[in-house]
């Protein structure tokens, strides 16, 4: 049993769903505290040649909030940030293909923030033929008091699993050792990124998936692009 733990991300890059194709179970965070100025609801993608951020605004509500009890604002115009994509990516070469499924995730009438980017990550894992399963870290017997590597330890252990796989930026965070004797294998996933044409311009690296979309068959995503990373 190979597992992950995640914050959701929405729109993220194809690392993220590396990650997620590379395990048996990956737990999608939705009972931890939601952050600022993170990635969870904003991203980037590319338009005239440069990388820009775009956010899924949020209710103004208490900064103390899990990320279940947050909700995409009132204020939202769907029609405006798709018209936004439908712009930047107008000359793509996989717009008409790709651009139904992101219709289909921005107007998904949900107002809380962590469903609505949990919709969004299924329909993407499904035209990826991702069919790793995805449960709520609050769906699982734990004790969610807990931080950092004990924490960790607690969901492999109620899932059962024999090993973990992180995010490269863990290795600050998470000793192999520790996990060893508790009898893990820690593992890090390094995306490699490799180049693709982007209009005629330098490549920009590390985009939102949607960038992956409009530019890549969804044929050569699943059988290349996906597989394209190392487990250290």
């Amino acid at each position: 049993m190979k597992i992950a733990i995640m914050q959701p991300y929405f729109l993220p890059y194809i690392g993220y769903f590396q990650l997620i194709d590379s395990t048996d179970l990956f737990i999608l965070y939705d009972n931890i505290q939601y952050t600022k100025k993170g990635w969870i609801n904003r991203n980037r993608l590319l338009r005239n040649g440069k990388d820009f951020t775009f956010s899924l605004p949020v209710k103004k509500e208490s900064d103390y909030l899990d990320i279940r009890d947050r909700s995409v604002a009132d204020s939202f115009n769907r029609q405006k940030f798709l018209n936004q994509i439908k712009e930047a990516y107008s000359k793509a070469p996989y717009l008409d293909q790709i651009f139904p499924l992101i219709e289909d995730i921005i107007n998904y009438q949900e107002r809380n923030l962590f469903q609505f980017i949990y919709h969004s990550i299924q329909k993407i894992c499904l035209v990826l033929d991702i069919s790793t399963q995805i449960r709520k870290s609050s769906s699982i017997d734990v004790d969610h008091t807990l931080k950092k590597q004990k924490k960790i330890f607690t969901f492999c252990d109620a899932v059962g699993a024999e090993t973990y796989i992180n995010a490269i930026g863990g290795q600050k965070l998470y000793s192999k050792e520790d996990f060893s004797e508790r009898g893990i294998t820690l593992k890090f996933i390094v995306p490699e990124l490799n180049a693709y044409p982007q209009f005629e311009s330098s490549f920009v690296a590390g985009l939102s998936i949607v960038d992956v979309l409009m530019f890549n068959s969804t044929e050569l995503i699943k059988e290349a692009m996906l597989r394209e990373y190392k487990l250290i």
